[in-house]
C-alpha cells in the first residue's frame, strides 16, 4: 500500500495570497503619498495626547493650567497643518528656490542667537520674541535639504551627479551651519545636520573614502567639543555609568529608564505614569518617549517606531520611484533628518547613545520644531504625486474635500476658470448638456 501523499500546509496557499495582496497595495502609485499622510497624522495625534499628559503634573506644580502645554502645541498643529498642506501643493520649483533665502534666513538667525539668545540648561538656542520662542536651528535643517539638494541637481548631468561638486560650496556650507549652531552648544542638531550631509553623499554615490574622511574628521571634531564642556563630559560619564551616577549626571538617563520599563508590555494606562510627577525631566519634550513606554507601554514604543519606520520608508520609496535629481536628494536628505533625529532621541531614552537634548519629531512639545518638519513632509507628499501614475490616480479619485469645500462657496477651480476667461458661469442645466430655461 502505499504511502499518502504529503498534504500541502492549509495556511501555504493563504499565506502567498496574503503577501501577494500586500505586494500589490505596496506597488500602487499613491502608497507613498498615504503611508507619508497617515503616518505624519497618527505620530501627531499621538503627540498632542502624550504632551497633554506629560506636562499637565508640571502645569499645576507651576501653578498653571493642566492644559498650558498642550493648547501652546495645539496652536502650533494648528498653525503647521495648514502649512503642510500648502506645502503638498507647491509646484518642486518653489522648493528649489526658497533653499538659498531660507539658508540665508537660518544663518542670520542663528547670528542673532549669538548676540540676543537666551541660554539654559548649557545651551543658548532661543529667542523670545514677546510671548513666542524661536529656535533658528531647527529651520536650518529645513535649509540645508533644500539648499543643498538644488546645488548638486543643477549640477547634474543626464540625471548623473558628480559627487566632486560637494566639496564646493556644499562642505563649506554646511560647516558653516555646524559651527555656528555648535556656537551655540547644540551638538544633537549639529549631529542632524551632519545626517543631512551624509543623506546627499549617499544619493550622490560618493566613495567609501569620502565618508571615511568625512566621518573621522566628525568624530575628531566631537571628541573635542565633548571634551571642552563640562557638562557634556558629565553625560558621557553618566551614559557611560547610568546608575552609578543615577544621582547626579545619570539621573535623567536613570528615571527615563525606569519609566520604561515600569510600563511591561501594556504600560500602566494613559495619564496613569508615576515618573512625569517631577522625576522625568523634560517629560513632555526630550523625554515624551519614556512617558509613552511608562503608559502605553512596549507595545506603544513599538507603534512608534513602526510608524517613523513607515515614514522614512515611503520617503526613500519617493526618491527610488521619481527619475528627477532634485527630489531624489530632497528626499533622501528630509528621511535622514526626520528619522534620524528620531533614531537619536529614542536611543538616548533608552540608554543606547548619550542624551543630546533633540526632541521626537511630531511628537515632543516644540512649535519651532514641529513647524520645519511639518513642511518638509508636506514636501515629500508633493513629490509623492510626482510618482509615475500619481498624477492620474489623483484625477480619477476626483476633487479632495478642500476643493470640495471651495466649490461649494463658488471659489473651486472652475469658478477661478470663468473668471481668467471671462465668460459667464454656465447654469446648472447647461453644463449637463440641457437646454432651456432652469
Amino acid at each position: 500500500m502505499s504511502a499518502p501523499a504529503a498534504e500541502a500546509p492549509a495556511g501555504g496557499p493563504a499565506r502567498r495570497d496574503r503577501l501577494a495582496a500586500l505586494g500589490e497595495l505596496l506597488n500602487r502609485p499613491l502608497t507613498s503619498y498615504h503611508l507619508l499622510l497617515g503616518c505624519s497624522l497618527l505620530l501627531l495625534a499621538l503627540g498632542l495626547m502624550m504632551v497633554l499628559s506629560a506636562s499637565s503634573i508640571e502645569a499645576l506644580q507651576l501653578k498653571k493650567s493642566p492644559f498650558t502645554w498642550f493648547i501652546k502645541q495645539s496652536l502650533s498643529v494648528a498653525i503647521g497643518l495648514p502649512l503642510m498642506w500648502a506645502c503638498s501643493r507647491l509646484p518642486q520649483r518653489f522648493f528649489r528656490l526658497a533653499g538659498t533665502p531660507l539658508l540665508i534666513l537660518s544663518i542670520f538667525g542663528l547670528i542673532m542667537v549669538i548676540f540676543i539668545g537666551n541660554a539654559e540648561l548649557g545651551a543658548q538656542r532661543w529667542i523670545y520674541i514677546g510671548g513666542l520662542t524661536i529656535q533658528p536651528s531647527e529651520p536650518a535643517k529645513l535649509s540645508l535639504v533644500l539648499w543643498g539638494a538644488d546645488l548638486l541637481a543643477r549640477k547634474a548631468r543626464g540625471g548623473l551627479i558628480e559627487w566632486r561638486q560637494l566639496l564646493i560650496p556644499l562642505l563649506p556650507g554646511t560647516v558653516l551651519l555646524a559651527l555656528m549652531v555648535m556656537i551655540g552648544s547644540d551638538l544633537g542638531t549639529t549631529l542632524v545636520l551632519m545626517l543631512i550631509f551624509l543623506a546627499l553623499l549617499w544619493v550622490v554615490g560618493a566613495p567609501v573614502r569620502l565618508f571615511a574622511a568625512i566621518l573621522s574628521v566628525a568624530a575628531l571634531a566631537t571628541t573635542i567639543m565633548i571634551s571642552v564642556e563640562g557638562y557634556r563630559s558629565a553625560r558621557i560619564t553618566g551614559w557611560l555609568d547610568v546608575w552609578g551616577n543615577a544621582q547626579g549626571s545619570g539621573y535623567q538617563a536613570a528615571m527615563g529608564q525606569i519609566a520604561m520599563g515600569s510600563g511591561g508590555w501594556f504600560g500602566l494606562g494613559l495619564g496613569s505614569g508615576r515618573q512625569k510627577w517631577g522625576r522625568v525631566p523634560h517629560a513632555e519634550s526630550d523625554f515624551i518617549f519614556s512617558i509613552i513606554g511608562e503608559e502605553l507601554g512596549l507595545m506603544g514604543t513599538l507603534v512608534v517606531v513602526a510608524l517613523f519606520a513607515l515614514l522614512g520608508y515611503a520617503g526613500l520609496r519617493v526618491a527610488a520611484r521619481v527619475r528627477d535629481p532634485f527630489v531624489r536628494l530632497a528626499s533622501a536628505a528630509a528621511v535622514a533628518w526626520i528619522v534620524g533625529q528620531a533614531i537619536i532621541n529614542i536611543g538616548a531614552v533608552i540608554g543606547a547613545l548619550p542624551i543630546t537634548g533633540i526632541p521626537l519629531p511630531l511628537v515632543s512639545y516644540g512649535g519651532s520644531a514641529l513647524l520645519p518638519t511639518l513642511a518638509a513632509l508636506g514636501m515629500l507628499l508633493s513629490f509623492a504625486k510626482r510618482e509615475p501614475g500619481a498624477a492620474a490616480a489623483l484625477a480619477a479619485r476626483g476633487p479632495g474635500p478642500v476643493a470640495r469645500a471651495l466649490s461649494w462657496l463658488g471659489l473651486g477651480r472652475r469658478a477661478a476658470g470663468d473668471r481668467r476667461t471671462g465668460r459667464p458661469r454656465p447654469t446648472d442645466n447647461e453644463a449637463r448638456g440641457v437646454k432651456g430655461p432652469t
